[in-house]
């Protein structure tokens, strides 16, 4: 008599699974550790800009605009707030030398050099979301793929069993479902985090539109004085 708590237990059922659902399963784990390596990097990144954004503000409209000036010329990577302020302030330095330049024009430079600059950083935060959301969506079909192939075998196998059981037909179909399982489990942490990270870098960047906003507010009325 088959022993149905050893023969379904995890290892048994991956063990006697098929090539097809083998590889299906493969492409799902790699897929998996993929989203999640990304996760982590991405979880701390978004910490870190976030810490960043919130010093940087605090040192830029609490007076110490010159402390963040002298850093100019560090070679060292700055949050990317900062990285945007620094483009708009070379920007300026640039233009100061320039007597010709009408104060409106010069302003607008400024502005455009932190939009660009702005576009370059949240592309950088923003890198390697698609392949979660690609993960998120396409995982459960995958894994649903290895199902029915998987099921589709093992009722293959029972097509010249005279009599057909419950324990004969049992770790076939739980041998095919593990496939629907790891898929479920590449794809739910991928789409949580997507929407975690969507929602922040949404934020993130309402935050750095504010900032350019009142910079660039602050120098129209420098050069209007």
């Amino acid at each position: 008599m088959m022993e149905l708590s050893q023969d379904l237990s995890f290892l048994e059922m991956i063990g006697h699974a098929s090539w097809v659902v083998k590889g299906v399963m493969l492409v799902l784990l790699l897929a998996s550790l993929a989203s999640w390596w990304i996760i982590f990097a991405k979880l701390f990144a978004l910490r870190r800009e976030k810490s960043g954004a919130e010093k940087f503000e605090r040192e830029f409209w609490s007076g110490g605009y010159s402390e963040i000036v002298k850093r100019l010329g560090d070679d060292g990577r700055a949050a990317s707030m900062e990285e945007v302020f620094r483009a708009g302030y070379r920007e300026l330095v640039k233009l100061k030398k320039q007597p010709s330049v009408a104060p409106a024009s010069a302003v607008e430079s400024v502005r455009r050099a932190m939009r660009a600059t702005y576009q370059r950083e949240m592309d950088k935060l923003e890198a390697h979301l698609p392949f979660l959301a690609t993960v998120g969506s396409v995982s459960p079909y995958i894994g649903l793929f290895g199902t029915v192939w998987g099921i589709m075998n093992a009722f293959r196998a029972l097509s010249n069993v005279a009599h057909t059981t419950l324990a004969q037909v049992a770790p076939g179909i739980a041998e095919a479902l593990v496939a629907t399982a790891i898929g479920l489990f590449a794809a739910i942490p991928a789409v949580i985090a997507y929407n975690r990270f969507t929602h922040d870098l949404d934020r993130l960047a309402s935050r750095f539109d504010v900032f350019m906003e009142e910079f660039s507010n602050l120098l129209q009325r420098e050069v209007h004085k």
